[in-house]
């Protein structure tokens, strides 16, 4: 592909954006999106229509932390967005206001006992720090003093409300580490699942942490960007139930691009995967050859973004932009709140 980023830009004006999701959940539209097809729009509770019995759903089941933090250093106030928890259990953060931070420096939070260590400084507002409390004692923390970070484009002027803690969680939220939901999975209820297992769709889960880094456009070159690592898993009866499908031609579909981001990072030139575990940084656009997954739901994007390259990937970039100009010019809604597509792949 080339590093021209025109063909991933379109203007979308800012009523479009969603402030909240529809109620219930899978009133929201739902846009099939098949490669040579105009674009064809349903709602959520469609889904088993378009699945087939043997099919295998997968989606992500990590749960979002009050990842915001107000934090100072002395008299300097320091804003910082966690990331990602490394392997040494510190944790990756963004920080505001991080130019004088120096190894050793500690962060205080207001009148809590709970300080943070910095240990590195790693320019452009990337920092390391290590909390004095870990486990369930660093949980508690964050349901004291943190905040959701919700996405820019979410607009509160006050901080998140009470009615956004249970409105970004989706059903399937099990696992605390996520700085972002997986907004694909913000659709499902349980008449919906229900009705999936009425069709003999089956149904998997895998765990993928996403970070902060989900919401940056690609503001250099596509040659020149790096994505942020994210720290995922799939367990051995996840990578059972997809292998078991793939044998019997059944069709493996991602429930958001955080699925299939994994999925990919996981699997064999022949489409299976084994049991995995670990950071990952793929970049998917235009010319990956997808190897796992066969449908893909997922909600709309922003432009200039690494997710409108990946679903340009997957559906073919015209199909994609003729997508997103009906999507428009339809009103539907956009972003983590908003409406969603299911992806045909292209051959």
């Amino acid at each position: 592909m080339t590093d021209d980023l025109a063909p991933f830009d379109f203007e979308l004006p800012r009523d479009h954006i969603a402030t909240e999701p529809a109620r219930p959940r899978d009133s929201a539209t739902l846009l099939h999106v098949r490669p040579g097809l105009p674009p064809d729009p349903h709602v959520i509770r469609d889904l088993p229509d378009f699945l087939r019995e043997g099919d295998l759903l997968i989606a992500n089941n990590t749960a979002v932390i009050r990842a915001q933090l107000a934090a100072t250093r002395g008299e300097a106030k320091i804003g910082l967005t966690l990331d990602r928890i490394l392997a040494d259990g510190s944790w990756h953060a963004l920080a505001r206001n991080s130019r004088k931070l120096k190894p050793q420096d500690i962060l205080h939070f207001g009148d809590d006992p709970v300080t943070a260590t910095v240990i590195e400084n790693e320019g452009d507002g990337a920092v390391s720090i290590r909390f004095s409390v870990e486990g369930d004692e660093f949980d508690a923390f964050l349901e004291r003093v943190g905040a959701l970070a919700l996405p820019p484009y979410i607009e509160r002027p006050f901080g998140p409300t009470k009615q956004d803690d249970a409105d970004y969680r989706t059903i399937f939220s099990q696992y605390r580490g996520a700085v972002a939901a997986p907004t694909a999975g913000l659709h499902f209820t349980p008449e919906l699942l229900a009705a999936l297992d009425a069709k003999g769709i089956q149904r998997r889960t895998l765990t993928l942490h996403v970070g902060a880094g989900t919401f940056l456009p690609v503001r250099s070159t596509i040659a020149e960007h790096k994505m942020h690592a994210e720290w995922g898993e799939i367990d051995a009866e996840t990578a059972a139930a997809i292998n078991e499908t793939r044998a019997r031609g059944g069709r493996i579909v991602a429930v958001g691009t955080t699925s299939l981001r994994l999925l990919e990072s996981a699997a064999r030139d022949d489409g299976t995967v084994a049991p995995w575990r670990g950071e990952t940084s793929i970049f998917i656009k235009p010319g990956y050859r997808f190897k796992a997954v066969d449908v893909l739901m997922t909600n709309f994007h922003l432009p200039r973004s690494t997710l409108f390259m990946l679903v340009c990937a997957f559906s073919g970039t015209e199909t994609m932009r003729e997508a997103y100009a009906y999507a428009i010019a339809n009103g539907l809604r956009f972003y983590s709140y908003g409406d969603a597509c299911l992806l045909e792949r292209a051959p």
